[in-house]
């Protein structure tokens, strides 16, 4: 595993006044590191708050939940189109080169739906071709950052810099939640967009300032699809990875269609608008700073065991929508859920790290993607409809159940239950290459969490369900 950049594997002779300044920064949080610590901040301060103002924009144009649904799929469906390629990409070009160029399409597209909404009386079909164009920047996104985060850390000190890194970029979704839903009472939707719009511009412009030089050149061999085999052999050969992946395929759907379409809808109903759904939203990100916390200093043994464990409680958000709980008790569930789902993260990422060869990161992080959003689109599309025939109420108890079951089947998974932490210097293991044909227990659908995170929703990446910011 690549060391962290900037470090350096040979003895330093500082003087006295220098080691005061090398103990204020950890050895293994280098340039890199602390470059994409610093730039996903100030992306999740953005996103979050756009996130809750696109779904205003929708409802204060005359739409109503299934058009929010709309415009939720139609950030998700390019997402799901453009990932693997975004993945083999990100894998055979410079990775910062390939986050800068997404963020710049990303910027431009929040930057021409905030000048929209401002000046004008905005239509579904010009919100729906701009969150689309803001979702395949994230697909080339998306990959490319897991990938250039697992390579900037060294293997010992992996557990405990995603999660710092982590507990950074949920912390900024707090402020970003609370804020945004703030503002979007306050001053109205466009505005949060377009601090959104400007928060990928800086990023973008602290991404360009990423070194690769650490990471060996690809040898010259075989096109895009080789590249995707070479990926997916990755994934079907490792029984913990596509059953978690094809978990979350199901997970992230029924979450995201519940906190995506349905929270707005219960928020702005029964209990008094945006401003109590954005401090729900801040809870869940106060949450994941808990619970980066706790894996500051713990590092489980079996990793994913205990990882699949803190995904049961993603149902309860869902359930406290159905009741629904008033506001300081739907922050309480959100709060709870986020310590949770950071333990998982964490996890995810450090197993990512622990059994991936680096070469390979961003391919296996675009399946990861894949599979955890490959069913948003349809989730967000239909929820309107099912909420139609079947009511709110019974298509969030109906989440929530989804998300109970899948999980406890992941359980049965041994590879899930049985991976272990290794110890520092011990070797990835040495993982033959399957053959092409579909493992007889593989789904028919087979997918990609969430940086992040898997993540989950609100974990993530700058406007989707991700892992990263």
């Amino acid at each position: 595993m690549a060391t962290a950049a900037g470090a350096s594997d040979s003895p330093e002779v500082t003087s006295p006044a220098a080691a005061p300044r090398r103990a204020r920064r950890p050895e293994w949080a280098g340039r890199n590191y602390t470059l994409l610590t610093a730039a996903a901040v100030v992306t999740n301060l953005g996103t979050h708050g756009a996130l809750i103002a696109a779904a205003f924009a929708v409802l204060q144009s005359g739409g109503d939940g299934g058009d929010v649904g709309m415009v939720a799929a139609a950030r998700t469906l390019p997402l799901v189109l453009f990932l693997l390629v975004g993945g083999a990409i990100a894998d055979r070009l410079p990775r910062h080169h390939v986050m800068v160029a997404a963020n710049a399409l990303n910027c431009l597209s929040q930057a021409a739906f905030a000048l929209l909404v401002l000046t004008g009386d905005p239509q579904l079909w010009q919100m729906m071709v701009l969150t689309a164009l803001c979702g395949t920047g994230q697909a080339f996104f998306n990959p490319a950052a897991e990938g250039m985060l697992l390579s900037s850390v060294s293997g010992e000190q992996a557990n405990r810099a995603f999660a710092l890194f982590r507990m950074a970029m949920n912390g900024a979704g707090i402020g970003g939640a609370a804020l945004g839903g703030a503002l979007v009472a306050a001053v109205g939707p466009g505005w949060v967009l377009a601090v959104d719009a400007a928060a990928f511009a800086f990023a973008g412009a602290l991404r360009a300032f990423l070194d690769v030089s650490h990471i060996k050149p690809r040898e010259a061999g075989g096109g895009m699809l080789s590249d995707l085999r070479e990926g997916w052999q990755e994934v079907v050969g490792r029984p913990w990875l596509w059953s978690i992946v094809a978990q979350f395929s199901v997970v992230v759907a029924v979450v995201g269609a519940a906190e995506a379409v349905y929270g707005p809808l219960v928020a702005e109903e029964e209990l008094g608008g945006a401003a109590p759904w954005g401090l729900a939203l801040a809870a869940f990100g106060l949450g994941t700073v808990g619970g980066a916390l706790v894996m500051m200093r713990w590092k489980p043994r079996r990793l994913l065991f205990v990882g699949t464990l803190c995904v049961f409680p993603l149902a309860l958000p869902s359930a406290a929508l159905a009741v629904p709980l008033p506001a300081a008790g739907l922050a309480a569930v959100m709060f709870f859920s986020g310590v949770a789902i950071e333990v998982f993260g964490v996890s995810w990422m450090t197993a990512l790290h622990q059994e991936i060869p680096e070469e390979k990161f961003s391919r296996v992080s675009a399946y990861d993607w894949f599979g955890s959003v490959a069913m948003l689109p349809l989730a967000t599309a239909v929820a309107g409809p099912v909420e139609s025939l079947v009511g709110r109420h019974e298509a969030l108890w109906g989440c929530a159940s989804l998300v109970v079951l899948v999980t406890a089947a992941v359980l049965f998974v041994p590879d899930v239950r049985n991976l272990t932490r290794r110890t520092h210097g011990t070797a990835k293991a040495d993982v033959p290459a399957p053959s092409l044909a579909p493992a007889p227990s593989l789904p028919a659908s087979p997918a990609p969490a969430p940086s992040p995170a898997p993540d989950v929703p609100s974990a993530d990446a700058e406007g989707t369900t991700g892992r990263l910011g």
